[in-house]
This record gives structure tokens, sequence and C-alpha cells, in this order.
């Protein structure tokens, strides 16, 4: 992962969805997750424009908190920056983006904003 700036964070399933949302959107240039005895990681190397070193990830904006959890159904998953960027929802059908939600028509906690 030469070359990226990394992150290192303590793995759980949901981070390894998100992780793994934001992978295949473009995101998060590549991930790893490292299964070193008890304590698992995740080692994210962030994406970056070579040309003005801006961030692929301008933005990111929690939405649902442990103190007041913030729910979407199927048709009303909400837009993020008029269809510029994405909202993470976790399902029952896993975590996913709020657009694959939608065709699947299933509702869930709306985890976060990213643009």
């Amino acid at each position: 992962m030469a070359g990226h700036r990394v992150v290192e964070l303590p793995a759980s399933n949901l981070k390894k969805g998100i992780t793994e949302v934001l992978y295949a959107k473009g995101y998060i240039a590549k991930y790893k997750v490292v299964e070193d005895g008890q304590f698992p990681t995740i080692k994210i190397a962030l994406k970056y424009d070579s040309i003005s070193r801006q961030s692929a990830i301008t933005g990111l904006e929690r939405v649902s908190k442990p103190g007041l959890r913030r729910y979407a159904g199927a048709r009303t998953m909400p837009r993020v920056l008029n269809g510029m960027g994405i909202a993470i929802v976790s399902t029952s059908k896993g975590v996913m983006t709020q657009r694959e939600a939608r065709d699947l028509n299933v509702g869930g906690e709306v985890l976060c904003y990213v643009y």
C-alpha cells in the first residue's frame, strides 16, 4: 500500500461492510483485513487525485448516532448532494448504498453520507 496514506482501525462486521462499499464506489484505493490473533484490524489506503492532491472523500457526515437512530424506508431513501454523493445504509440484506437499497426495495438504518 505504498504511495497512499494508510489508515488502520479495529475491525468489525459493520466497518468491513462500510469499507467494501467505499471501495466498490471508488472512494478508497484498496483495503486489507489483517486477522492478527485476537484483535483483527482493517488497513485502508485512501485515494487521492494525482494532480490536485485532493482526497476522493471530500466530506463524510454521520447520520445515525447511538442516541438517535435514523431509519429510512425503500421509498424515502435520502439523496446526497442531488445524486453526487452516496448514503451508506445498513439493511437486513447487508450494508449497501441508498441506490442499491432502493433497487432491492429494502429500508434500513442510514449510517452516513459520503461525498
